[in-house]
């Protein structure tokens, strides 16, 4: 969250081997290390024993060389525990430095990455959003766009604000992926606000509801990924922002475009008609995907697993399996262990999963792996979104190529002549 802030700079209170959280970040946010700065307090045995309160204000202090706008200060495990209060220490050191403060108490074992965005969200808006009367007419404002397992979200966050900008639907900010530190103060202008997870967000849509008057929409409802969610997804923002027509033009085009691409590239997926299949992902990809499974490549989904288990994401799932008149086994905030155990009782024919799900199945006799989410075990140059009618298209690109994949000869039986 905090490294999708243009420009800014993360301050990490924490031991040196915490930093490698950070460069992960960098990956996931697709940051630029020449415009984002990092520091860290490299916490050692004293700091971690006596606290490190005196060893934080030093280094916000010695931050002022970098000429930055905007400070996030982050806690550790470590530091927490023993009892630093970086808020304290933030308020302390603010009249001394001529940029933004923001401390985020977000030490590892408050949760998962989902909590921390949920975390870090209330944080920011609370802090930087400040109150506006004024709404600009039929804008919104998009949330948690990063807070999902496809390896190349950009390219959905980038198929949304395209969509949007066809509906002639302004966009006041994103929190956060490349957000300026100036649109904050834009964001209590929207009128709506559109969660782009099912794993994170919630609360924050609430906050600025209740707060800001900013009405959530398409709130209760999948991800566009597939036929059915995107059609449905698409005329819902229609009907708020007053383009029926436009979304109706678009669903007719994408729906001829897939087709039309599918019988001259001559996809066929008759091979995977009717037989068994698992999910096994984040709420995000993992609950739109159902549809999808189920109707557009017609196989019957018996096991999924979620890897959280917000209130909303739960009610949106039971509602899609009651539509599409299913009983598989579901499996809520579901670790490594218990999807393993899942796959084990169930014995699907394919699993959509990641590169953990690769190496699970391999003692279980289950023929097929489809790796569509992170971690993943391919390195993707392209942001290629999962959402919308593109998306069905990279969605069965990756769902073939993997098919082929099992067929691929793992031994080499002959000697080339050249």
């Amino acid at each position: 969250m905090a490294l999708g802030v243009s420009g800014c700079c993360v301050l990490s209170h924490a031991p040196q081997g915490c930093q490698t959280l950070v460069d992960s970040a960098f990956n996931w946010q697709d940051a630029d290390y020449t415009e984002t700065k990092t520091l860290c307090t490299k916490l050692c045995e004293d700091e971690i024993v006596h606290g490190g309160e005196e060893l934080l204000a030093r280094t916000i202090v010695e931050a002022k060389e970098l000429d930055v706008p905007i400070l996030f200060v982050l806690s550790a495990c470590g530091p927490e525990i023993v009892g630093d209060d970086i808020n304290a220490v933030c308020e302390d050191i603010r009249p001394q430095v001529d940029y933004e403060l923001v401390p985020i108490e977000c030490a590892g074992f408050r949760g998962t990455q989902y909590d921390g965005t949920d975390l870090a969200l209330d944080v920011l808006l609370r802090r930087l959003v400040p109150p506006c009367n004024e709404k600009t007419p039929n804008s919104v404002c998009l949330l948690a766009p990063h807070a999902n397992a496809n390896p190349t979200w950009m390219g959905d966050l980038l198929w949304v604000k395209s969509i949007l900008e066809r509906m002639g639907v302004p966009v006041v900010a994103t929190m956060t992926h490349r957000t300026p530190l100036s649109e904050f103060a834009e964001v209590a202008r929207a009128e709506t606000s559109l969660i782009l997870s099912h794993d994170a967000g919630e609360k924050a849509a609430r906050y600025l509801e209740e707060e800001h008057g900013v009405e959530p929409i398409c709130a209760d409802i999948p991800l566009p990924i597939g036929f059915t969610n995107t059609a449905r997804w698409l005329r819902r923002l229609g009907e708020r922002f007053g383009a029926v027509e436009t979304a109706e033009r678009i669903i007719s085009e994408g729906e001829a475009e897939v087709v039309e691409r599918c019988r001259r590239k001559w996809v066929e997926t008759q091979y995977l008609h009717r037989v068994e299949a698992a999910i096994v992902a984040d709420a995000t990809v993992g609950i739109p995907l159902l549809h999808f499974v189920a109707e557009d490549l017609e196989m019957v989904p018996s096991f999924i697993a979620l890897r959280s288990a917000q209130p909303r994401a739960q009610a949106i799932l039971e509602k899609e399996i009651n539509e599409l008149k299913l009983e598989p086994t579901v499996v809520w905030g579901a670790d490594v262990y218990a999807a393993r155990l899942g796959l084990e009782k169930t014995r699907p024919h394919a699993v959509f999963g990641s590169n953990i799900e690769r190496h699970a199945i391999e003692e279980l006799d289950i023929p097929f792996i489809f790796q569509l989410v992170n971690p993943i075990h391919r390195f993707r140059m392209l942001d290629r979104e999962y959402f919308g009618y593109g998306g069905v298209l990279n969605l069965l690109e990756f769902i073939l190529n993997d098919y082929r994949d099992r067929y691929r000869s793992k031994f080499k039986r002959y000697k080339a002549r050249w």
